[in-house]
Order: C-alpha cells, then sequence, then structure tokens
C-alpha cells in the first residue's frame, strides 16, 4: 500500500512539473475572452490617453522655457504637414520591402540597438528628473561639462556641449538596464514602459505652426492610414513583424496568463502623438485665451477618447484592424472647430499661433506702433 501511494504521489509530482514547463514553454497564443477584451482595450485606451495629457502640459511648458531663452522651436509647417503623409508612405514601404529582402532577425539586431540608445534617452527627459530627486542628499553629486569642437580657432564649430552631473549618470545606467530588458527579453512592460515616453517626448516636443497646419496634417494622414490598412495588409504585417516600442501592447490573455501573456492587442504610437500634437496645440491656444477653463483641450479630448472607442468597438465587431485615425481624424477635428463656432472663436482658432503668442510685451508694442 505504501508503494502504491508513493508512486501516485511522485506520478503527481511528475506531472505538475512536466505540465507547468510545458506551459512556460508554449508559444501557443489562449484565445481573447470577452472579459480578457475589454480588459485589454480599457488598458490602451488609458494608456493612450495619458500621454497626451501629460504631453500637452509639458508643451505648454516647453513654450514658456522657450520664451525665457529666446530659442526658435522647430515647427511643423504647412509644406511639412503636406508632405508628411507621402514620406511616411515611403518610410512605410521601405521597411517592408526590407523584411521581405532581408533575414528579419538581423533587422530586428539593428533596430533593437537604435532603439536601446533612443529609450534611453526618451526615459532620461521623461522620467529621469524626478529619478534623480529619489537619490539621497547624501550622495556625492558633482557636475560635469562635456564640450567637443571640431577645427582650428578660426573655423572652431560645436559638435557637442552638455552639461550634466552624477545624478543624470545614475538615471542613464538605470534606463540602461530598462532599455536592456527589452532589447534582451521584448517583454511588453518594457515595450509600453519606452513606448510611452516616446509619445509623451513626440506631443511635448513636436510643435504645429497652427489649427489650419494641424487639419492638412491629420487629414492627410487620414488618407494615409486608410490606404496603408484597408488598400494593403503593408502596415499590418510591419506593425507585427517589426519589433520596437513603436507601439502599445496588452495581453487579451492578461486575466489567465498575467504578465506572461502573448495575445496581443495594440495601439501604434502614431495613433496617439499625430492625435497629441493637435490637442496639445489646443491646449496651447486655450492659455493664450486666458480663460478658467481650457474648453478647447477638453473638447479635443473627449473627441479622441470617442474616437479611439469608436474604433475599438468596430474592430471588435467586424473582427479586422481597423486604421485608427479614420476614426480619430474626423473626431478631433471637427468636436472643437464646432465648439469654436458656437462660442464664436473659430477665428482667433485659426489666427492663433505659437510664435505669435511667443512674443514679449515690447515687442507688441513695436508691431503695434509699425502698424500704425
Amino acid at each position: 500500500m505504501s508503494e502504491t501511494l508513493g508512486e501516485t504521489v511522485s506520478n503527481a509530482i511528475n506531472n505538475f512539473v512536466n505540465e507547468t514547463f510545458q506551459k512556460s514553454n508554449s508559444s501557443a497564443k489562449i484565445p481573447a475572452t470577452p472579459e480578457g477584451k475589454l480588459v485589454a482595450y480599457t488598458a490602451l485606451i488609458s494608456m493612450a490617453v495619458v500621454p497626451i495629457i501629460i504631453g500637452a502640459y509639458r508643451s505648454v511648458a516647453y513654450l514658456e522655457k522657450q520664451k525665457l531663452t529666446g530659442e526658435k522651436p522647430d515647427t511643423i509647417t504647412k509644406d511639412d504637414a503636406m508632405k508628411f503623409p507621402l514620406v511616411a508612405s515611403c518610410m512605410l514601404f521601405g521597411i517592408y520591402v526590407f523584411f521581405k529582402l532581408f533575414s528579419q532577425d538581423h533587422i530586428n539586431i539593428l533596430v533593437s540597438f537604435y532603439f536601446f540608445i533612443l529609450g534611453i534617452f526618451a526615459m532620461a527627459h521623461i522620467i529621469g528628473p524626478y529619478v534623480e530627486k529619489l537619490i539621497p542628499a547624501s550622495f556625492p553629486n558633482l557636475p560635469y561639462h562635456l564640450h567637443l569642437t571640431e577645427g582650428s580657432e578660426e573655423n572652431k564649430s560645436v559638435l557637442l556641449d552638455l552639461d550634466f552631473d552624477r545624478k543624470y549618470v545614475v538615471s542613464i545606467a538605470l534606463f540602461g538596464l530598462v532599455s536592456g530588458w527589452y532589447a534582451v527579453k521584448k517583454h511588453w512592460l518594457a515595450n509600453n514602459l519606452i513606448g510611452l515616453c516616446f509619445a509623451m517626448n513626440g506631443v511635448e516636443l513636436l510643435q504645429l505652426s497652427s489649427i489650419g497646419t494641424g487639419c492638412i496634417l491629420l487629414i492627410g494622414l487620414f488618407f494615409y492610414d486608410v490606404f496603408w490598412v484597408f488598400g494593403t495588409n503593408v502596415m499590418v504585417q510591419v506593425a507585427k513583424k517589426f519589433d520596437a516600442p513603436i507601439k502599445l501592447v496588452f495581453p487579451q490573455d492578461f486575466l489567465v496568463e498575467g504578465v506572461f501573456g502573448k495575445n496581443m492587442a495594440m495601439l501604434g504610437l502614431g495613433d496617439i502623438v499625430i492625435p497629441g500634437i493637435f490637442i496639445a496645440l489646443l491646449l496651447r491656444f486655450d492659455k493664450s485665451l486666458k480663460r478658467d477653463k481650457n474648453l478647447y483641450f477638453n473638447s479635443g479630448m473627449i473627441a479622441y477618447f470617442t474616437g479611439l472607442l469608436t474604433t475599438i468597438i468596430v474592430m471588435t465587431v467586424f473582427n479586422h484592424a481597423q486604421p485608427a485615425l479614420l476614426y480619430l481624424v474626423p473626431a478631433c477635428i471637427s468636436v472643437p472647430l464646432g465648439v469654436a463656432f458656437y462660442k464664436g472663436d473659430l477665428e482667433a482658432m485659426f489666427s492663433y499661433s505659437d510664435e505669435k503668442s511667443e512674443k514679449t510685451e515690447p515687442e507688441k508694442q513695436e508691431d503695434t506702433k509699425k502698424s500704425d
């Protein structure tokens, strides 16, 4: 009896170990349940909304900083906006051809190294200041100045002029570990952390020259997105094969597999950054009006949320990838402009630009004298 019981226990342990080992090494995807999809898409919507809000407010602070330093921002002009869909199409098709002609593994090695570097500095810009505040005051911090020039005295040009300290070096090392984690493991948590930082950087630093320019850019990318998703399978194939943090993902089998889930729902960063820079411009317009409520920013965020929710509903019903800008662009343009028309701010909205708002009071007085 004791031998039979021992064999039974031994067999049970062996079966448990074998099943666990097979489960951990299995690449099979668990089918998404309605509950799993709800969790995944709720997470994606949240991760899409947050970087737009944070990036928009950071863009206001970035503009204020430029006013103080006198720097001129690199803005997206109307010419840039009209060319952008064509340039983006060439880049997208070029990547697709590369995957057809060359080994996907070799391409992804190069891409991993490229985004390893970009990811470090993207996280340093967004999260770095908060990490440095957590470093104890007893830390032996010292400043450094890195200055690199090229040429002789007469033809000398500055290649690098960087001020930093030891706390910054510590944060860079920490973010290097996160980027290394993504490069080696490709874990979706590392992907999302880097991707969110990319999105916030994009919304903060990419500035549209005017509302009209933003409308041109959004409408052009509306047709770009529709063509490459519905007209061909290029965008879907690139999104699946391009192993880089250019999209946010969340496992639809999260309720079963947790952080080890493999059945991913995804949202491209372009569907966050492109509408996001337009919504950030709306916030800067709100600030220029000096009113209590950020009416146009709030209307833009409501429109974005509604458009993204519509995208997910249609995608779920028809079980087919959807070009998110097909739903986001009409919403993000029509709702704020409709509110502006109702409030009588439409002319002021289209005449607004960051460059005009950057003028100091003496400059404005000088312009008034010239016009008189």
